[in-house]
């Protein structure tokens, strides 16, 4: 299993990242969700700054993939993503 490398592109910004062959989809369908995550994050005004989007993304999509792993219903996944979401966006305003 030999490496490559792979460009990635995330909020207008390239990143040089080594992954096997097999997973070269993969990396870059994964990049692209991210990417299209952070910019409706940012779009929304709400959150600044690319480490707290990045975080907010992250977070976002880590609590839906454990959401889907409990397997909750997608009704029940939005509200919580929506307080999450919320509890964030007043942590991040406490910190400035």
């Amino acid at each position: 299993m030999s490496n490559e490398t792979v460009f990635v592109k995330i909020l207008d910004k390239e990143y040089q990242v080594a992954c096997p062959r097999e997973e070269r989809q993969a990396l870059q369908q994964s990049a692209q969700l991210l990417d299209e995550r952070m910019k409706a994050i940012r779009n929304t005004g709400a959150v600044i700054g690319l480490e707290r989007i990045a975080v907010m993304a992250a977070l976002n999509l880590s609590h839906e993939l454990l959401q889907a792993k409990t397997g909750s219903t997608a009704a029940s996944n939005e509200n919580e993503l929506r307080r999450l979401h919320e509890k964030l966006e007043q942590a991040l305003k406490a910190a400035d």
